[in-house]
């Protein structure tokens, strides 16, 4: 049986008391907003989750989408909840009130998010597909699209896709072949196929608006002739209604490891009508919009998926009773002692709530940097805010998907056997964050964007907008008695990303291949030095507040606890990646292409 609660306590601990969430009511449109009423917020969207979307997860996995004829039917109750979820206004929590959105600030959406990916990310799929896809609009279509689309994706009423992949391309986009061909009266005839289009088809949405990547007759070859285009399935009529068929058909649908209850298309467009978004040729820029607002969206599957195998795991191994504990008996009146007693699994149950919450406080901070880049008034502090998220998209992707899975295998250990049937749940946790590590650029296209985009941008700007902050906060806390255990490993972690950090610089120079085969280490490495450096404020913040509430002592105790935990057994790892980076490409690379 799956187990998933909210959490709402953490939640809240990491909203308003790690990252202030009182200093987003002093932002352009955020003037109203108060802790109380996040927390009702945060509160409904639990109940939601709960009561309608995690009792459909395993059906929907087992289940599963249905093709027949063009038409996809998504599993039993799908339609249902989605018809509440629009309706109760989940879907524009995020967007502009000016096209019917709530104008919530994504320090808050992104904990709406996490809940969903926890209780049916299969069910997500499509309505965070939509928030991207109105991101990429909201910035660069024409205010005329913008009018004509942005209020019925924000109230649900029709979805949004990303169309990219093609059969001969994947990361590579300068490959694509899909053709654009204009037609004199500011609208273009689209043709071409894609593959792997997440709710390419459905039946949750009255029309669906594809985002499709093509180059138009006078394109240059490669990246650089890219536009893109805004191609809905149904063509909408001048009162907003749907109108005829676009000549847009889903061919089929792919049979997956997981996620089942989320249709992945195969896409034909066939001379289908659509308008330019953006400049000509410029289509990367405006996609990116989407893609990096997908990237930390996926990353937060990662997150949800981790918290929800965590929860299960741990409600299991509080009923699973086997042996005793090796200091004797815990339980003299039971025939064994619950799983939970032994060192292992405790072990195990600590690294995942460490990943967890870990990431949870980091995607706070990134949250926090994306409503200063849209709300703050003063440029430089929007400047530096793009420059963290730049900074910190690849990292939370990579990251967090890769210990979303990691702590999904590992609750299906805690399980044993019953981790690996489908009776109990786990194996299809493992399943569903399986392919967060493919998405929007596999985990090692990630680590080369951080290495070969984001470190050297700017003489490495972006840079300083992390290792600043960590910097100074480490030295103002070094005569803190309660941190000082945890500054020191922390300083040295830190110490090994930076020197790691002049090594790679220094070798892409040299050798870009050495610099990329150290790529993802070095991601893991900076992603580890900054779960460390969030476990350390919320240390800060526990001592702070177990002090002066008494009556939550445990729960602060629990954050403390925790720390030292991911201190003490976690941070080290970081020594052990700057040694094998420092090492060198070595045998990695010694094989020739010919002898593999």
């Amino acid at each position: 049986m799956q187990v998933y609660t909210p959490p709402l306590r953490d939640m809240r601990f990491v909203l308003h008391e790690l990252h202030g969430s009182a200093e987003l009511s002093k932002l352009k449109g955020l003037e109203d907003l108060s802790p109380d009423l996040i927390d009702a917020v945060l509160e409904e969207a639990g109940k939601f989750v709960t009561e309608v979307l995690a009792p459909l997860n395993q059906s929907g996995d087992l289940e599963g989408c249905a093709y027949e004829n063009g038409v996809v039917r998504t599993p039993k109750g799908f339609k249902e909840a989605y018809t509440a979820f629009r309706e109760g206004g989940w879907n524009g929590i995020a967007c502009d009130p000016k096209y019917g959105g709530q104008g919530l600030p994504a320090s808050v959406n992104k904990l709406v998010e996490e809940m969903l990916c926890s209780g049916n990310l299969a069910f997500g799929i499509c309505p965070g597909l939509t928030h991207g896809a109105y991101q990429a609009l909201k910035a660069y279509a024409s205010d005329e699209l913008k009018d004509r689309f942005l209020p019925k994706m924000v109230d649900g009423t029709w979805s949004g896709s990303m169309c990219l992949t093609e059969p001969q391309c994947g990361t590579d986009l300068g490959l694509v072949r899909t053709r654009a061909e204009p037609q004199g009266d500011g609208s273009y005839k689209i043709t071409g196929n894609k593959i792997f289009i997440s709710a390419g088809e459905q039946d949750l949405t009255e029309n669906i608006v594809h985002l499709v990547l093509a180059r138009l007759p006078d394109a240059p070859k490669g990246i650089k002739g890219i536009s893109l285009f805004l191609v809905p399935k149904l063509l909408p009529k001048a009162d907003g209604s749907v109108g005829p068929r676009n000549g847009v058909a889903c061919t089929g649908i792919e049979h997956k490891m997981g996620i089942h209850g989320s249709s992945t298309c195969q896409m034909s467009f066939d001379e289908a009508t659509g308008w330019l978004v953006g400049e000509p040729h410029k289509g990367m820029r405006a996609m990116f919009a989407m893609m990096n607002s997908e990237r930390l969206s996926v990353g937060t599957q990662g997150l949800g998926l981790g918290e929800a195998a965590y929860q299960s795991a741990v409600a299991y191994a509080r009923e699973r009773l086997q042996g005793r504990a090796l200091s004797g008996p815990k339980h003299p009146d039971k025939p064994a002692d619950p799983i939970i007693v032994h060192p292992d699994v405790r072990r195990t149950l600590m690294t995942m709530r460490a990943y967890n919450e870990g990431c949870r406080a980091l995607a706070g901070w990134v949250a926090r940097a994306l409503d200063l880049m849209e709300r703050a008034e003063d440029p430089e502090e929007r400047k530096r805010a793009e420059d963290f998220t730049a900074l910190m998209t690849p990292i939370v992707k990579a990251l967090f998907t890769d210990l979303g899975f990691e702590a999904t295998s590992m609750g299906m250990q805690v399980y044993g056997g019953h981790g690996y049937i489908r009776d109990h749940g786990m194996e299809q946790y493992v399943r569903d964050a399986r392919i967060a590590m493919i998405y929007e650029g596999t985990n090692g296209v990630q680590a080369l964007d951080l290495v070969g985009r984001k470190l050297p941008a700017h003489m490495g700007r972006y840079l300083r907008s992390f290792f600043h902050p960590v910097l100074n906060y480490m030295d103002a806390k070094l005569d803190d008695e309660n941190l000082a255990p945890l500054i020191g490993p922390l300083s040295k972690a830190f110490g090994a990303l930076q020197l790691a950090t002049a090594h790679i610089a220094e070798k892409g120079l040299k050798d870009p291949e050495e610099a990329g085969a150290a790529a993802t280490q070095y991601l893991r490495l900076f992603g580890l030095v900054a779960l460390g450096y969030m476990w350390v404020r919320m240390a800060e913040v526990a001592f702070e507040k177990k002090a002066a509430n008494p009556d939550d002592a445990a729960f602060y105790e629990a954050k403390i606890v925790t720390a030292r935990f991911f201190i003490e057994k976690l941070l080290p790892d970081a020594a052990a990646l700057w040694g094998s980076i420092k090492a060198g490409k070595s045998a990695m690379m010694a094989l020739d292409e010919a002898m593999f």
